[in-house]
């Protein structure tokens, strides 16, 4: 493995490390202590804490093993040893959390928000759902249902967030039927509670898993684009196609520059056709994703 190669592959292990504290700690102190349960082999663990009491590190641990055995050969090692990595990881950040987060006189969970429950709800489901996307996005996940989730996507192209939703309708359901979480109105409530919670934390992964692909494409028109092209070319490092053009009034022939960029280049590229051809006729339209050189591999 080359120095580069190396970097790159301690930078995910950090950025995987670092996702997988900040999503034990959304559960620990945002979801855990105010009943909440949002899906996946987190929310089971949280489900069968609220009934026997099995600390969840323990549950979530447990799943994870029988998950990761029938997920080797359709997954490989590269995604399975980060996924085995993070899901260690976060069985030790929860069973420290919980810990942290237990009052030792009362033996409950402390409520850093007081009473705010859907508050919790929001704030924790959004944390953690941005954490899971970091994961996806150094090719590994949480474990669980994560791992059914990115089978679904690699084979049947199902997007992540519909798969987990599927998962989760079923897990966060079964409380309908379980009498130790209370009335039948409180477990309504419970289960109506954790498929906002759910939508929350799905949502999130999409939006921020989406936010990478994010791409624009413009189309300038300009008497100017042998320099436009190049400026541009020599800023972003992205090639461009000149199409013919022709107005429909004056008949007049015209270069079209059309560039496909990331979003987040767009302030620089009209930095430049402003500095090149003030009077340059500008399109700028949002696309759904761009695959190929230069841009997202799948």
């Amino acid at each position: 493995m080359d120095g580069r190669k190396a970097t790159s592959e301690l930078k995910q292990l950090l950025l995987i490390t670092l996702a997988c504290l900040v999503y034990s700690a959304s559960w620990t102190t945002l979801i855990l202590p105010y009943g909440i349960v949002s899906g996946g082999v987190a929310g089971l663990s949280n489900l069968l804490f609220y009934v026997t009491k099995i600390p969840v590190a323990v549950t979530y641990s447990a799943v994870n093993l029988v998950l990761f055995a029938a997920a080797f050969k359709l997954l490989g090692w590269k995604f399975l040893a980060k996924t085995i990595y993070a899901t260690a990881a976060i069985s030790l950040f929860l069973w420290i959390g919980e810990r942290l987060v237990t009052d030792p006189a009362t033996g409950e969970l402390v409520k850093i928000l007081e009473d705010e429950r859907f508050m919790a709800m929001l704030l924790g489901c959004c944390i953690s759902g941005l954490s899971i996307a970091a994961l996806f996005a150094c090719s590994g996940s949480s474990g669980g249902t994560d791992i059914i989730a990115a089978v679904a996507n690699k084979y049947f192209d199902m997007p992540v967030g519909i798969a987990m939703i599927l998962i989760d309708l079923f897990i966060i359901g079964s409380g309908l039927f379980i009498p130790e979480l209370g009335t039948r109105l409180e477990r309504v409530r419970f289960v109506a509670f954790g498929f906002c919670a759910m939508g929350v934390e799905c949502m999130t992964i999409n939006y921020a898993l989406n936010m990478r692909r994010r791409s624009v494409q413009f189309l300038i028109f300009t008497d100017r684009h042998e320099e436009m092209s190049k400026a541009i070319a020599d800023a972003t490092g992205h090639s461009m196609t000149l199409l013919d053009g022709r107005g429909f009034y004056t008949k007049n022939e015209k270069k079209v520059i059309c560039v496909l960029a990331w979003m987040r280049e767009s302030p620089v590229i009209f930095k430049i056709i402003k500095s090149v051809d003030p009077d340059a006729f500008v399109s700028q339209s949002q696309v759904i994703g761009v695959y190929g050189e230069g841009f997202s591999r799948k």
